[in-house]
């Protein structure tokens, strides 16, 4: 799929939002990705897992992993393309964790996905909970990058597409400042 592609499919589902948005990183914006809009369609689902995975082929990838809720069905079917497993991570006590009796072997070969990167801290601490777990991560990917490609991972990185969105913090948002209200569509309060 081309970045063309990839952001048509999100427009048609309606999982790219306009308005007045509070992020999970705290920053408000005036763009939102549901990916759940897109990804509840299995065939389209199928579609952006394979396209995701196709970078990271030759990479001999033992398992994927995301975190909990948004990078399940990516890292799901991410793993289906390659052939291997797909896990995620679950906040505990604050933490991302490896829970339900998912564990890693020595050195297994993962790659870390996730739906929408938009700082790399979901990412980055997925990455800290594989490596905690004796993994050995090989590289990371979204679907989508609003980040603007200033999340910095120390391993190879592919994102379908790039979204540019303005971030602000809320004492800075503009929005905020013409009397406007952030609103969370998200699953995570």
């Amino acid at each position: 799929m081309t970045e063309r592609e990839t952001l048509d499919l999100y427009e048609a589902t309606g999982a790219l939002l306009r308005g007045h948005f509070l992020l999970t990183s705290g920053l408000h914006s005036d763009v939102y990705l549901q990916s759940a809009l897109v990804l509840q369609h299995p065939a389209d689902a199928t579609k952006l897992g394979e396209a995701l995975a196709a970078p990271f082929r030759g990479d001999r990838i033992q398992t994927v992993l995301a975190p909990a809720i948004g990078g399940i069905l990516v890292s799901h079917e991410v793993a289906r393309a390659l052939g291997g497993r797909a896990l995620f991570t679950e906040r505990e006590s604050g933490t991302m964790r490896l829970r339900r009796g998912f564990a890693l072997a020595p050195a297994e070969r993962c790659l870390v996905v996730e739906d929408v990167m938009t700082t790399g801290g979901s990412i980055r601490e997925v990455v800290s909970c594989v490596e905690a777990a004796g993994g050995a991560v090989v590289g990371v990917g979204s679907l989508i990058d609003r980040s603007g490609g200033t999340a910095r991972l120390p391993v190879k990185r592919v994102s379908l597409a790039t979204v540019k969105a303005e971030t602000w913090t809320p004492e800075e948002c503009p929005l905020c400042r013409s009397g406007g209200r952030a609103v969370k569509p998200g699953s995570r309060v």
